[in-house]
């Protein structure tokens, strides 16, 4: 059984991850860790930081706080061989080689979303993208999302780019000559693929690739309607995650 600290336990994916990872047979939630006390502990200990465990009671920390506390943590249980899994997101370039640094003591799976739906979507972009001219993402989130735009859609971006690059294709080039309002078209996430930012009351986590070529258009979508959509990719990454130092990003190849 595998005994785990959640950072960002007092947040809503720390407490929903508390209550869903707490409930599998081969996982117990031990503490909560944030610097406000979570509402429910669901049986586990609240502590401010990782510094008052000991790390012999933490098999792996699960970071779902914020990009600064992600390196933080990293750093803790590089200290202490523990195992991490990482949902933060807005990492900068610093703040993920602080991470990759971190991984060459212990093991550490990181990833933009969890979900299982979002793996698959971005699976079937990159089988599409070789045979349209032209793609563009638009993603939505909550309205208290702090980043823009999103993990989720730089990591599907830049897939797409790469699948279209491996098809001998050139890097997209913007139609658009004029803009009435500047940034109306968005942002440029690589390789000419543009990307949309949504942000309102009411969402939770949504994305849209729109393919289009001569006479046709496809798009895929994928919806995550509620946060429990993301326990069944932190289980999969905490069952696979171990101490043996390494950086695993993304949890596509634990989706067969």
């Amino acid at each position: 059984m595998k005994s785990l600290a959640i950072v960002g336990g007092a947040g809503r994916m720390g407490q929903l991850m508390a209550e869903a990872l707490g409930a599998l047979d081969d996982v117990r939630v031990t503490a909560l860790v944030d610097v406000r006390e979570p509402h429910e502990l669901f049986g586990a200990r609240y502590v401010v930081t990782l510094s008052e465990l000991d790390p012999a009671t933490v098999d792996v920390v699960v970071e779902f706080s914020n990009a600064e506390s992600a390196v933080a943590s990293a750093k803790w249980c590089a200290r202490n061989q523990v195992a991490l899994v990482i949902g933060a997101t807005g990492l900068s370039d610093a703040q993920h080689h602080d991470v990759e640094v971190a991984s060459h003591s212990t093991g550490i799976i990181m990833a933009t979303n969890f979900s299982v739906g979002v793996v698959l979507q971005e699976r079937f972009a990159t089988q599409a993208a070789p045979y349209f001219d032209r793609v563009e993402i638009i993603e939505l989130h909550h309205d208290r999302k702090a980043d823009a735009p999103s993990g989720t859609s730089l990591t599907t971006a830049r897939a797409i780019a790469q699948a279209r690059a491996d098809a001998g294709m050139a890097p997209l080039v913007d139609p658009t000559t004029q803009l009435s309002l500047a940034g109306s078209r968005g942002a440029d996430a690589g390789g000419g693929i543009m990307i949309h930012s949504l942000r309102l009351p009411g969402l939770v986590s949504h994305q849209e690739i729109h393919f289009g070529g001569p006479g046709e258009g496809l798009t895929i979508r994928h919806d995550s309607f509620d946060r429990v959509s993301f326990v069944h990719g932190v289980t999969l990454a905490l069952r696979a995650v171990t101490t043996t130092p390494g950086l695993m990003l993304g949890i596509d190849s634990l989706v067969a």
